[in-house]
This record gives structure tokens, sequence and C-alpha cells, in this order.
């Protein structure tokens, strides 16, 4: 009796232990088995168990995905941050990854295999996700016992990273083979190791390896998270790669438009979005002609609406273009929607009143007429609101159903501009035309 409970009280200390720590934790089961790192996990709470797998070293954790059940594969990558997921999927092989992709949901799978990818003029798409990472608190023995494990021949420095994965210092090899086997790491860096971001162009990769003539260079995302490395060989390999390229596409290789390129490809290519920019055209005509009989009475009204259509169109531009650099850097990503419409909305709303005030006061001196300076006020308000909100919103949700947001965002967010300044203007107008007392 007296031996279950001292078993039972174990257990707890252990489970408070590893819930109160972490990041200690992680550590010491780093040392262990896959099969006794999966059979722990399996028998904590999910979100326990995706605070200890997301703190592992990326080699033991990418191990344990391809030993994983797939009941529990499921589970886990349903609650770990994508980010994460995608860096630890990068270290498989392409069929083990499209086998554990294919359990995910749609859309998860989908993200994941975005954040897998980078486009080939980036930093990303020249980096291996196939690193080694240790901790502050490591000792020199420790980590060349691990290399030797190991067996990269490749490793170059040692890269620190803190229990979130952020990389905190690098130290060359040669620097740590020389130091005292119960030195830590804490102890042999100092400062911030040189790093690029992954979706940074590859010249300022060439630039920076140059410049501070580096073996290698760490790939980090926007929160300084260590997503690989870029090694001096696979600039020279991705260098030829892009000669062969340029080759291809003096003869006319290339799928995208060039200067010169034919008048029916450039026709084909055009045309379309000329059209569908010609009926939206028509759509914001038509709410103006919705409108006739109050403009024909109040025609200074004409005079206002391209001030009104004018902000809430530079408005959600703004917004546009901010959320579609976000989307191209991977500062954010669709599940981001609601965070990114607040605070559009939010920014156009104040810029809005801002922008009305000013608006009001120039149309009260210009048409004597207090009513008619707080109906473009409202509108004013309104329209920018909406912009905002739109330029957020659009993009986004182009995205999330598989189309290229950079070629239909601007003409879908000039019609919903157009649209609801010209349809808030003077449906306001219209509603208070007694009130309106133009002189």
């Amino acid at each position: 009796m007296m031996k279950n409970k001292s078993s039972n009280a174990t257990k707890s200390l252990m489970k408070g232990f590893f819930r109160l720590y972490p990041g200690e934790a992680a550590r010491l089961l780093n040392i262990f088995s896959a099969q006794d790192i999966l059979n722990y996990l399996q028998n904590e709470e999910i979100p326990q168990a995706v605070e200890l797998f997301a703190r592992l070293n990326p080699e033991t954790a990418a191990g344990l995905i391809e030993e994983m059940e797939n009941d529990f594969f499921i589970r886990l990558f349903g609650h770990i941050d994508p980010s994460l997921a995608a860096r630890l999927l990068t270290r498989l092989d392409g069929e083990v990854v499209e086998s554990r992709l294919s359990l995910l949901s749609g859309p998860l799978a989908k993200e994941l295999k975005e954040l897998m990818e980078y486009p080939p003029e980036t930093a990303g798409y020249l980096m291996d996700p196939r690193y080694s990472t240790f901790h502050p608190d490591e000792t020199v023995e420790e980590v060349l016992n691990r290399i030797r494990a190991v067996r990269d021949r490749r490793i170059v420095n040692i890269n620190i990273v803190d229990d979130d994965g952020k990389l905190v210092g690098a130290i060359p090899l040669q620097e740590v083979a020389v130091s005292e086997p119960h030195e830590r790491l804490v102890n042999l860096f100092q400062g911030q190791p040189v790093t690029i971001l992954a979706m940074s162009p590859r010249e300022e990769v060439v630039q920076l390896l140059e410049e501070q003539k580096l073996l290698s260079l760490p790939v980090v995302d926007f929160d300084g998270k260590l997503l690989g490395i870029i090694r001096s060989d696979a600039l020279v390999n991705a260098a030829k790669q892009d000669a062969t390229e340029d080759v291809q596409a003096m003869f006319g290789a290339g799928r995208d438009e060039q200067a010169l390129s034919k008048v029916s490809f450039a026709i084909r290519k055009r045309l379309p979005w000329l059209e569908i920019n010609l009926a939206t055209a028509f759509l914001a005509a038509a709410v103006v002609g919705l409108f006739e009989e109050t403009i024909a009475r109040i025609t200074v009204l004409a005079v206002f609406l391209p001030v009104v259509a004018g902000q809430s169109g530079n408005t959600g531009s703004q917004a546009l273009a901010v959320t579609m650099r976000g989307l191209a850097l991977r500062e954010i990503r669709t599940r981001h929607w609601f965070q990114i419409a607040r605070k559009e909305i939010l920014v156009g709303f104040f810029n809005g009143c801002a922008i009305a005030l000013t608006t009001s006061l120039i149309v009260f001196f210009w048409a004597n007429s207090f009513g008619l300076a707080l109906v473009i006020a409202v509108a004013m308000v309104f329209s920018m609101a909406i912009a905002g909100l739109s330029g957020a919103i659009i993009p986004i949700l182009l995205k999330a159903v598989g189309q290229d947001p950079a070629q239909s965002s601007s003409i879908i967010l000039t019609t919903v501009t157009d649209v609801v300044g010209f349809l808030s203007f003077l449906g306001l107008a219209t509603l208070l035309a007694s009130a309106l007392h133009i002189v």
C-alpha cells in the first residue's frame, strides 16, 4: 500500500515538474528513445503534450513525427503552431510529408504546404531546414557528443536557441572544440548572430555572405525563430540554376508577359481584366443612376462625389497594400483575418473622423450648408471604415479560396469603395434633402 502511494506521489511530482518547467522537461526527454517520448506525450493532455513537443530538439521532434500513430498525429498537429509544424515537416522525406498531410483537414494541410514553400528568389528557398540546435545551458562536452552522434560534417557554427526556438547566439565549432568540456555555451557567445529573414531577396543573402565572410547564414522568421541554414554551396548551386533559367528565358520559356511578348499573348493576359473592370465601372455608375433625381435637384452633390470616392479608395488601397505585404512576407495568414479586419476598420474609422472634420469645414464654407457638411462628414467616416475593412478582407478571402490576391484584389476593392462611397453620400443626401438648405 505504501509503495503504491509512493509511486503515485512520484508521478504527481513528475507531472507537476513537467507542467511548471516545460523547457527543462523537454531537455530531459531529448535523451530518451523515440518510443519512450511518445509514450509519455500520449499519456498527457493535448495542451501539455503540445507544449513539450514544441520545445524538443528539432531533430528529435521530426523523428517522432514518423513514429507517431495517426490518431495522435492528427490531435497533436491540430493544435501546434503551423509555423513549427511546417519547420519540422520540411525535415522529412517528401513521401512521408505527403502521407502525414493527407491525414489533416484540407485547410490546415494547405496552410502547411504554403509555409513549407518559398519563392525561388528568397532566402527561405535557399535554406537547408535540416539543422541542429543547442541550448545555452548545455556544456561543451554534451554538444560535441551530440555532433559525433549526428555525424553532420557540414556543421560550422553551433546555433543556440531558447525554449521558444528563437536564435540567441552562434558559436564557431572550432571555438567550442577548444573550450573546456564543462564550460556552458551561455559563457561562450556574445551578442546576436547575423541572420536573414526567410522572405528576404537573394541579393541580400549574397551581400551578407560577402560582407560578413560567412560560411553559413541562419534564416529566421519575424519572431526570430530559426527556420534553417543557408550554406555557401547552396548559393553557388542556385546561381547555376538561375543561369540555366536565364538561357531558357531567352528562347521564350517563361510564362509571364515580357516587354517584347507577342501582341496576342499580351491581349490574352490583359483583356479579361479590362472587361471585368468595365463591368465594375458600370456597377458604380448604376448606383449613381439610382439618385439621378437627387443630383438633378442638388447639383452641387456631383462636385463632391469624387471627394468621397477618392478618400475611401485611398483608404482601401492603404489597407490592401499592408495586407498584401503581410501575406507575401508571411507575417499573417488567413486565420488572422479577424485581427487584421479589426485593426483596419478602426484605422479607417479614426482616419475618417479626422478627414471628415476637414472636409465638412470646406464643404460648409463652399456650399454654405451645415446639412451638406454633416452629410459628407458621416458618409466619409462610414465609407472610409468600410474601405479599410474591404482592403484587409478581400485579399485574405481570395487567398482562402485559392486565388492570387495580387491579380484581382484592386479591381474588387475599387468597386466596393466606389459603390459604398456613392451609396452612403447620395443616400444620406436623399434622406436629408429637405434639411440641406443649399444656397
